[in-house]
């Protein structure tokens, strides 16, 4: 097994997610497809990525909603890599992405924990090379 297609990601609303993503993250949306009246097939990966996609998946029943935003428990469980942090940070705070602290630079690389649409813990992380 080679790699990891995709992740599972709740959202609320597919529009709304791939706004965010295409804009505050810009990652590309490499895939929309209706499944159906109230259902589609929406993967979004970073721009130029061949890797792990995230799959929107729009939460179905209260048991869904309810874990919209608490994916990780609370804890950061998205890791996005970047190679140019300055700039990438500069863009997500133009576009209103919030951050839970101030960047920081460790012996790994520079990283910071911001949050996406609902409140899961992502970190921005420029590791050294």
């Amino acid at each position: 097994m080679p790699s990891l297609g995709a992740i599972a990601f709740l959202v609320h609303d597919y529009d709304e997610a791939i706004a965010f993503f295409t804009k505050a993250l810009r990652f590309d949306l490499i895939e929309d497809t209706p499944q159906g009246p109230d259902k589609r097939w929406v993967t979004v990966a970073p721009r130029g990525s061949k890797g792990t996609r995230l799959l929107l998946a729009k939460a179905a029943n209260d048991d869904q909603r309810a874990h919209v935003g608490k994916q990780g428990g609370g804890r950061v469980f998205l890791f996005l890599e970047t190679d140019d942090f300055a700039t990438d940070h500069t863009h997500m705070l133009a576009h209103g992405v919030r951050f839970r602290v101030e960047p920081r630079h460790e012996a790994y690389g520079s990283v910071v924990v911001f949050e996406d649409l609902y409140g899961n813990g992502w970190d921005l992380i420029q590791p050294k090379r």
